[in-house]
């Protein structure tokens, strides 16, 4: 079975998982704030369950363009090198030269490393402030129901 068949069947029966997730039975209810959360669950669930294939997807597309790259860079090089070849251009480098490009690559992997670093701090911290962000949602929802209580409790009479 190809890579891509496989891609395709897994694509499928993630798609199926969702459909099944989407076709789930509510409960019936009367009640506007019941049904709304049932659907909001809904919602997250199937959003949830998309994740993993959302991220094999980029991960494929990354690999795919990183492999398109060294491709047409190592074509180029090869149709270059062809070109000095046939038309008896010398290609020897002095070791400058080599120091200089060896140099500039190493540089080159140290940035990349160093972007890699920084992207990785980036989404730590980015995950971080959300978590921090829900817990702070339940802290405003506590404070809000106090608020409405003593409004509530302000402005209706107690029956007598």
């Amino acid at each position: 079975m190809s890579k891509q068949t496989q891609t395709i069947e897994k694509q499928t029966q993630t798609s199926e998982k969702q459909t099944q997730t989407i076709e789930k039975p509510t409960q019936t209810s009367e009640d506007f704030f019941d049904v709304y959360k049932q659907n909001v669950e809904k919602y997250f669930e199937n959003a949830i369950d998309s994740i993993p294939q959302n991220l094999q997807s980029l991960t494929n597309i990354q690999l795919e363009w990183y492999k398109a790259w060294k491709n047409t860079i190592n074509s180029a090089i090869s149709l270059q090198q062809e070109f000095a070849k046939k038309t008896g251009i010398d290609t020897d480098i002095s070791e400058a030269a080599k120091n200089v490009i060896v140099d500039t690559n190493k540089q080159i992997i140290k940035a990349r490393s160093v972007q890699n670093q920084i992207i990785q701090a980036t989404t730590s911290a980015i995950q971080e402030n959300i978590k921090k962000w829900n817990d702070s949602t339940s802290a405003f929802t506590d404070l809000n129901r106090n608020i409405l209580q003593s409004w509530i409790s302000t402005f209706t009479q107690p029956r007598n």
